[in-house]
């Protein structure tokens, strides 16, 4: 028996004919989950920035921002 031969007979074993979107499904749901979980994480930042506005205020306040130069260069 030639190589050839050998690998033609090892690639007719392993075919099967089964339902592919049936078995590759799994990759589906795991990236909708991951995407679902990942899109609650980034909603649990919204507005977060409100929610400490006092001391937002007072570090402005004690932090004026340096003006800008005045005049084109």
């Amino acid at each position: 028996m030639t190589l050839a031969t050998t690998l033609a007979l090892a690639a007719a074993e392993t075919e099967h004919h089964g339902n592919v979107m049936a078995e590759t499904f799994i990759y589906g749901v795991v990236a909708l989950v991951l995407f679902l979980s990942l899109g609650l994480v980034v909603l649990s930042y919204r507005n977060v920035a409100n929610r400490h506005s006092q001391k937002a205020a007072a570090w402005a306040k004690a932090n004026p921002a340096p003006e800008p130069p005045h005049g084109n260069h």
